[in-house]
């Protein structure tokens, strides 16, 4: 720990767009379960600018940021060899481990995350809010540490299929893509996840017919599969918001249906022109090997045509929101077929849903919203980021989703110009 008593901090000021650099106390121990991290890169994530924008409202300042990696310099008296009946983490983390955090808290013990919901863990907590400092600062205190953090060297052991000598035989990836394993690329794997397994989608998974597409009974008689024509088992999907989590959600979806080999057509939807080119390179990369499937990306105002071109009128099967206000899920209730799903990862305040239930009853529309649990999709991400390092490897590159990394003396530039959309994915270095 270092010998002084304060560090360098990214503060939000109440009510809005008020964020400033300064000292505060290095955070301290304050429970057997703590750990207290050395920061070595904090991201800025498009649910930062929820607060920043005032639309979440808080009372009084606070360290902003959910999205770290680093190392542990300090643990509670909980850490020690053989912690019986604990999170194997308790036995094994030490003073100099290389560690990255889920972006929420999590005990590892209760029911919602022994069975994988670890979002909603009864000790859930949000980093960068008034009752749990972020990881915007040099040092974060890390609450119920041993279920909540993820051991560097395990993870990629583990991954690798290696013992943890073996060091030979771990991947190499680049320290800022750790970064998004906080939050962007386990969010994004999630909204892709949820879509593609939803059981108003398997007809086009399985090219069954529902209800003999489900994966949990097995029916008997007649499917008459071949009634089906093939542009009924072409999936059609709008990923709406091109942000770090829409562009994760669209090379989760195109992975996961590359490998399945199925045909498919992906819109994706965003009002600035930047991104969208970020999302037609990023096609033109991972498409170069594979015939099936397209992706146009496009406009606000032109999705519509677009997804009535592609569908004949249709819609979509499904539609990923990735941005939390009304007007994306108004667009998403408008691009969605009957019988069709919405299923949204963007963080939405206390703003009422923009449709009736006799509105989603008379088009059959299922409405699927939430935060991710880092922690299940975590697999799944790691192994995304290990395969695409030419993706997610990269800064500041035609393809790559973190754009820059910077110091602190750029907060206050950098949080405008991503509100304003004018830069892509930022890392913080508390150390530059």
């Amino acid at each position: 720990m270092s010998p002084s008593l304060d560090q360098l901090a990214i503060l939000l000021y109440p009510p809005a767009h008020d964020i400033r650099v300064e000292r505060v106390p290095i955070p301290r121990i304050e429970h057997p379960d703590d750990a207290i991290v050395k920061v070595k890169l904090a991201g800025l994530c498009g649910s930062d600018l929820h607060l920043y924008r005032g639309t979440e409202r808080i009372a009084e300042p606070c360290v902003c940021g959910h999205e770290f990696v680093g190392e542990v310099v300090e643990l509670g008296s909980s850490f020690r060899s053989m912690a019986h009946d604990r999170p194997p983490l308790y036995s094994i983390l030490k003073v100099g481990d290389k560690v990255i955090s889920p972006f929420t808290v999590s005990c590892g013990e209760c029911h919602f995350c022994r069975v994988g919901f670890t979002c909603r863990c009864v000790d859930s907590r949000l980093f960068g809010t008034s009752n749990t400092p972020g990881g915007q600062a040099q040092y974060v205190r890390v609450p119920k540490a041993g279920g909540t953090l993820y051991r560097l060297d395990e993870i990629l052991a583990v991954y690798a299929g290696q013992e943890l000598g073996v060091q030979h035989s771990i991947p190499k990836l680049a320290e800022s893509s750790l970064l998004l394993l906080c939050d962007n690329l386990p969010t994004g794997v999630f909204a892709a996840f949820q879509a593609l397994n939803h059981p108003k989608t398997l007809p086009m998974m399985t090219s069954q017919l529902y209800p003999h597409s489900s994966t949990v009974v097995t029916l008997e008689g007649t499917q008459a599969s071949s009634l089906l024509r093939p542009q009924d088992v072409t999936l059609l999907i709008a990923v709406i918001g091109l942000g770090p989590v829409g562009v994760c959600a669209c090379i989760s979806l195109l992975d996961i249906l590359y490998a399945k080999g199925l045909d498919f057509k992906l819109v994706a939807v965003d009002p600035i022109e930047a991104r969208r080119n970020k999302v037609a390179s990023i096609y033109s990369k991972v498409s170069r090997e594979h015939e099936r499937g397209y992706l146009e990306v496009t406009s606000i105002e032109n999705s519509k045509r677009a997804v009535s071109e592609w569908s004949n009128g249709v819609g979509c099967n499904v539609v990923l929101e990735a941005v939390g206000n009304s007007s994306a899920l108004s667009l998403a209730y408008e691009l969605v077929r009957p019988f069709g799903c919405i299923t949204s990862v963007g963080v939405h305040s206390n703003s009422a849903v923009p449709f009736t239930g006799q509105e989603l009853y008379d088009k059959n529309v299922s409405l699927d919203f939430g935060r991710c649990p880092v922690r299940a999709m975590f697999p799944m991400a790691l192994d995304l980021l290990v395969r695409r390092q030419d993706i997610f490897g990269d800064i500041g590159g035609e393809v790559s989703l973190v754009d820059k990394v910077v110091g602190f003396d750029e907060a206050v530039t950098m949080y405008q110009e991503f509100d304003k959309g004018k830069c892509g994915k930022v890392l913080f270095d508390p150390w530059k």
